[in-house]
């Protein structure tokens, strides 16, 4: 018998129960975020795991149906798709663990196998297809003016997502109430998950937007973001730590998302993979930053070469000896809440 599991793209969503109705649709009725129906088809090995609504992940079988999101992937390391390639016969691929799906055309020799899918219909209500816009709660009309600390980084994997649980911490030892944030990448609740493990209060990403991912029009992107920037301004937080994922220069809109925080920004951390992709960011993005981890920073030969070619300072943050430091340096930026 087959198993029905739904991806964490749809944890924003009010789904109905199993059984539920869908229907296949023509491609020129497909686009980014519609809840689709895909059935799991047979492959050697165990490839990626599927990540449930509740953040759990799982190892679906050959049969059973997976609920998740058509969307687009561009990811550097790992893989490049898009549901616009999936073809007649309906092969696409699982191209994130939380559940966007879409046809591989690149992929890199060191990832995981993906799981194949076989497309098998859209979600429908009251014949309407339904799309995860469908399910994005109201924003306020006040504009977000929090105070940003923002991890950016050279690259995916660079670090950023530990770098941030690490700010997190730090940010909470001064007393401050935390909204944390991913608000670039690709669908996958675990990263933004593991923010409210470090202590964060507040936990949003681009799904409470609308977006699978965020390989979107510019314009889209801005409109469902700035929607979600003034949802975490109401939270009560008194500080946002938000990380824009894959790397700003990368089709993510990580540019857009800098410009739509404009001067919130207080504090900007890069994560970086070496001394040389620091310069090349710096160049290319003609942006300055406030401080420096990530690989490029786990030796001393590293952090000393950083300041050499850029003069900005660094921090191995796997090194709890330098939490301090950095303790101090967010303090500089955004203060304390009366924490001792």
């Amino acid at each position: 018998m087959s198993r029905v599991m739904f991806g964490s793209v749809t944890r924003i969503a009010d789904l109905p129960p199993w059984p539920f109705a869908y229907s296949a649709l023509p491609h020129g009725e497909w686009a980014a975020g519609d809840y689709v129906v895909a059935e799991v088809l047979p492959r050697e090995g165990i490839g990626e795991p599927f990540e449930l609504a509740t953040g759990r992940e799982c190892s679906p079988m050959a049969g059973d149906l997976l609920v998740g999101a058509l969307a687009r992937r561009f990811a550097t390391l790992e893989a490049v798709g898009s549901f616009e390639d999936v073809g007649d016969d309906g092969r696409m691929s699982l191209l994130t663990g939380g559940g966007c799906f879409g046809a591989v055309t690149s992929k890199s020799r060191f990832s995981p196998s993906l799981i194949p899918l076989a497309y098998r219909g859209h979600l429908v209500r009251q014949s309407e297809k339904l799309v995860m816009r469908d399910f994005v709660l109201p924003a306020p009309d006040d504009p977000f003016r929090l105070p940003v600390v923002l991890v950016v980084g050279t690259s995916m994997s660079a670090g950023k997502t530990f770098a941030g649980r690490v700010v997190v911490r730090q940010l909470k030892a001064l007393g401050h109430r935390v909204v944390a944030a991913k608000l670039t990448g690709a669908g996958r609740w675990r990263d933004t998950a593991s923010f409210g493990d470090a202590g964060a209060d507040f936990l949003f990403d681009f799904v409470d937007a609308g977006l699978p991912t965020t390989v979107v029009p510019e314009d889209e992107y801005r409109v469902a973001t700035a929607g979600l920037l003034r949802r975490m301004g109401k939270t009560g937080a008194t500080v946002a730590v938000i990380e824009a994922g894959a790397s700003p220069l990368e089709p993510y809109n990580g540019g857009a998302l800098v410009e739509l925080l404009g001067d919130t920004v207080a504090f900007t951390v890069l994560s970086a993979s070496d001394p040389y992709a620091v310069v090349g960011i710096q160049t290319a993005w003609r942006r300055s930053f406030d401080l420096v981890t990530g690989p490029t920073a786990n030796t001393r030969a590293g952090v000393a070469l950083v300041h050499e070619l850029t003069a900005l300072p660094a921090l191995d943050l796997l090194d709890e000896n330098t939490y301090s430091s950095l303790r101090q340096r967010l303090h500089a930026a955004v203060g304390s809440r009366g924490a001792p």
